[in-house]
């Protein structure tokens, strides 16, 4: 391995990282926000949406315009807007203390271009270094598992010992990683990337059968894994009574460690990843069931974590056929399963949130919970898991086709 390619995977990992801080560094700061400046929690979530809508933009121009960036400069360029963002989201309430929202809204826009530049652009890069190498696309993804479990045990400890109204020197912190992206991007030689010439290309391969099979196969599985990811520490709480710290702890961080242990699994040992998927899809429908059916406290909680195994590879995997059935698609593919795997994971946690607040304001789910011994809340997070599970056990399909499809792809290439 040259020193220009180790330069690159480093910043590279680095970038993902910085995915995971975006993603899981607000969410975590949000109490923090409510009580230290009285931001309603309309207000909060509206910070979620933005994030997610910026992150789904850069998703679809990159779609079917990416043929007019400079792609180099657009991928040295994911970590400079995260660390921007980062420090504006930080230093912002320090300078401007009467207008705390509009910073934490321009620092969330910054930020998530950021992440929709990496999430776009990161894989084709590991994917152009190692061609043919689909363990290389699964160590890049487990960086992404690990560094959300660092940055929720790093944030949790910090506000637990300084506190939250010390929350700014917590970004600044975080701030070095960005800034290491940022400074191993800039001596680096990028290796080149495929685009379509002009739109109609893109739309050509827009109308592949295969494309859109693994289309498909993001959204399902992104909706599995962002699903319980988001509502594992909640399902814990209110269906189980578990309590609030461990869990957050048990909930969200045993979650991500699962998930980055079944991605370094398969970097290391993996082959087969039609086989993967199938199986990850039967696994996570099963864990799903056992949480919604299940009353006991260690049971619901071991199958809350081994769900984040069974989804660990549904992601980069659909990334893996994809690249690997359609070859020639470049970064239009790696952006249009972006777009396809940001919407599942944006469809599946909000439709189990409305699941579960129709449930508990029905009063025939009411009846329902009290012959069951169960509170409305209980019930109506059972139910919306249950509801949840249906993703999982969509993908069991479509994975089946890819599973019976690789050998005579494998026969045509």
């Amino acid at each position: 391995m040259t020193k220009n390619t180790r330069r690159i995977e480093l910043a590279c990992y680095a970038t993902n990282i910085c995915m995971a801080i975006i993603g899981n560094l607000p969410p975590i700061l949000f109490l923090t926000f409510r009580s230290l400046y009285g931001i309603s929690y309309s207000m909060l979530g509206l910070l979620v949406l933005i994030n997610f809508s910026s992150q789904l933009a850069i998703d679809l121009i990159f779609s079917f315009f990416s043929h007019r960036f400079n792609i180099p400069r657009a991928v040295k360029a994911a970590p400079a807007f995260t660390l921007l963002g980062l420090a504006v989201y930080a230093v912002w309430p320090i300078l401007l203390p009467q207008t705390i929202y509009p910073g934490l809204v321009i620092g969330t826009v910054i930020s998530s271009i950021g992440s929709g530049f990496a999430e776009v652009l990161i894989t084709p890069v590991i994917a152009a270094l190692h061609p043919n190498d689909d363990r290389a696309i699964s160590a890049l993804h487990s960086v992404y598992a690990w560094g959300a479990v660092g940055v929720i045990l790093i944030a949790s400890l910090f506000l637990l010992c300084f506190g939250g109204e010390n929350w700014t020197y917590l970004a600044l912190l975080f701030l070095l990683v960005p800034l290491y992206g940022t400074v191993q991007f800039a001596r680096a030689e990028l290796p080149p990337m495929q685009t379509p010439e002009r739109v109609s290309g893109a739309l050509h391969l827009l109308r592949n059968p295969a494309l859109i099979l693994c289309v498909a196969a993001i959204f399902l599985g992104g909706s599995a894994e962002c699903s319980m990811a988001q509502w594992a520490s909640g399902y814990l709480e209110q269906a189980l009574g578990i309590p609030k710290a461990v869990g957050d702890i048990f909930g969200v961080a045993l979650f991500g460690m699962m998930l980055g242990l079944g991605r370094t699994l398969y970097t290391r040992f993996g082959r087969c990843i039609s086989r993967v998927l199938l199986l990850g899809a039967i696994g996570a429908a099963a864990c799903y069931l056992t949480v919604a059916l299940c009353g006991i406290p260690l049971v619901g909680l071991a199958a809350c974590a081994l769900t984040g195994f069974c989804v660990s590879m549904l992601w980069p995997g659909s990334l893996i056929v994809a690249s690997d059935r359609i070859p020639s698609g470049g970064v239009f593919v790696y952006a249009i399963m972006a777009a396809g795997g940001d919407l599942g994971a944006a469809v599946g946690p909000q439709l189990i949130g409305i699941i579960t607040d129709a449930a508990i304001a029905s009063p025939t789910a009411a009846a329902l919970a009290a012959r069951l011994a169960l509170s409305p809340e209980q019930f109506g997070m059972k139910l919306a898991m249950l509801v949840g599970m249906l993703f999982p056990l969509a993908a069991i399909p479509v994975f089946a086709v890819i599973h019976r499809t690789a050998k005579r792809h494998a026969a045509e290439a």
